[in-house]
């Protein structure tokens, strides 16, 4: 196993350790789309590009504007 390939795991598990232990929603959504980012360079590195472009649109972009989103619904922002 690579150091590379050992240093985006340690990332990996880091980032998401920081998305749990993130209490407010918002930030918790920015935080998501990080880990998200983390995710596929472990993609790009285990040599699975298909993943990662997934990855990408859903995991970094589309899912944290949901939460975001439906945050701000919640909690009654404009409409």
């Amino acid at each position: 196993m690579s150091p590379l390939l050992v240093v985006a795991f340690l990332l990996v598990a880091a980032g998401g350790a920081v998305v749990v232990w993130t209490r407010e929603p918002s930030r918790q959504a920015v935080v998501l789309s990080v880990y998200g980012v983390l995710l596929t360079v472990l993609f790009v590195l285990v040599q699975a590009p298909d993943v990662a472009l997934s990855q990408v649109a859903v995991g970094t972009a589309i899912v944290p504007l949901m939460v975001l989103l439906a945050v701000r619904k919640v909690r009654g922002g404009k409409q």
